[in-house]
């Protein structure tokens, strides 16, 4: 079967890497070739240089609807368009193109978790698992006919970026078994999605990662979770002195303690009052970057029960 294949995050590289090394053949590679980084500077993508490994073609591109890139992708012949996490709305021009259609390889289990940032909401809702989804590609965005799932549970401890790793390590087993199918039956349809199962998962804002201590243990900690590389789940720690500096919590887990300190306040245990319960923390990042194990950060600070740990203005 001939291929194009569309991606260019991290998440994308092992299912190049699967792709590559099957009896299936690559005719291009379409991806960003950089990506803006936090700081404003432009960086390399991952998948180019993975390509560049096989010796496969890479497209560089904006936006692949338009009338020059899809007479490109004709000229290829290619019985299959497949899009890792796709950045863009796959037009139906783009989709024609393929003699076997559009796929799209999607780390939830459709129809849950539609949209741009599937990985932190499964975590963010507290859902025990999730999983990868291969799929037709049609109008609207997501909701097309289910190819293959495969589902994973969620370690209670998992942060996003441990999830986002093993999730594009099931993806290259998801797309293996879409393409034995396809591969017998090219224009196999796939099962519809339960349109009253759908929910969305929008791309996270800065504004919806600052952390409140008068929520729960468990909401800040799954808020800790699941936003680690990026945004972070912003906080203050403030010591008795009034000396406050900005921090992210990486890891921390939901007590059930009666504490009887107003949120935000560090108890006897050196754990942080919320709603419900405690916080114990188990890392923190430093405003320059540094990740830090708590008890660490207790020692060089000499956190007390008193200080206060408090939410950063928006």
């Amino acid at each position: 079967m001939r291929i194009v294949y569309f991606g260019w995050d991290e998440f994308a590289v092992p299912t190049l890497r699967k792709l590559a090394n099957s009896d299936n053949e690559v005719v291009a590679v379409v991806t960003r070739l950089h990506q803006r980084m936090q700081n404003g500077f432009l960086s390399k993508t991952p998948v180019p240089a993975e390509a560049k490994k096989y010796g496969l073609p890479v497209l560089g591109h904006e936006n692949s609807n338009t009338p020059e890139f899809i007479e490109k992708v004709k000229d290829l012949k290619a019985d299959l368009g497949i899009a890792v996490l796709p950045q863009q709305d796959v037009s139906e021009p783009l989709r024609n193109a393929f003699g076997g259609g559009f796929i799209g390889i999607h780390p939830s289990l459709l129809p849950k978790y539609r949209g741009p940032s599937p990985i932190a909401w499964a975590i963010l809702k507290g859902e025990k698992k999730t999983g990868v989804t291969v799929f037709r590609v049609t109008d609207p965005p997501y909701a097309g006919p289910v190819l293959v799932q495969r589902e994973t549970m969620i370690r209670p401890d998992e942060i996003w970026f441990e999830l986002h790793y093993r999730l594009a390590r099931i993806a290259c087993d998801a797309i293996d078994a879409a393409l034995k199918t396809l591969n017998e039956d090219l224009h196999y349809v796939g099962v519809p999605q339960d349109e009253s199962q759908a929910t969305l998962a929008p791309e996270l804002e800065e504004a919806d990662c600052f952390l409140r201590f008068d929520e729960s243990a468990q909401t800040i900690a799954l808020k800790c979770r699941a936003t680690w590389p990026w945004p972070g789940a912003f906080s203050k720690y403030v010591n008795k002195k009034g000396e406050a500096e900005n921090l992210k919590i990486l890891r921390a887990t939901a007590g059930v303690a009666n504490v009887q300190v107003s949120p935000g306040t560090v108890t006897s245990e050196l754990k942080i009052a919320t709603a419900d319960g405690d916080l114990e923390i188990q890392q923190l990042v430093l405003s320059d970057g540094r990740v830090i194990a708590w008890q660490d950060f207790v020692k060089q600070r000499q956190v007390a029960p008193g200080d206060r740990f408090e939410s950063v203005a928006r």
